[in-house]
């Protein structure tokens, strides 16, 4: 999974958990500037992963935007998480062996002393 595709898909697994998000809020949530958060929007609208949808609220008649996934965005949340899970087993398995090397070797080195 390339830096991209990771941004992208931790845009789409926040506007999937809070359609409401402001771009501002997905910048803080993501640990990113404001002007990153509003490219990767952008980027993703162009590629027809999310749509904007324009609506009023009620209580404030204020006209507030929504980040909805389309069928394509959805398909490209799958293939991005199963390249993040992929990634993540392989970190692991990496971690594994490393510790228990470690964990070897600091019997080996235990036993010396003794």
């Amino acid at each position: 999974m390339t830096p991209e595709e990771e941004a992208h898909f931790r845009v789409l697994k926040a506007i999937e958990d809070n359609p409401d998000i402001t771009q501002r809020e997905l910048a803080e949530r993501l640990g990113l500037s404001l002007g990153k958060a509003n490219f990767l929007i952008n980027a993703l609208l162009e590629k027809g992963a999310i749509k904007m949808e324009n609506f009023r609220r009620s209580d404030t008649k204020l006209k507030k935007i929504a980040y909805l996934l389309t069928p394509t965005g959805i398909a490209e949340r799958l293939r991005l998480t199963q390249g993040y899970l992929a990634r993540k087993r392989n970190e692991y398995e990496n971690l594994r062996t490393e510790i228990e090397a470690l964990e070897r070797e600091s019997l080996i080195s235990k036993g010396t002393k003794a």
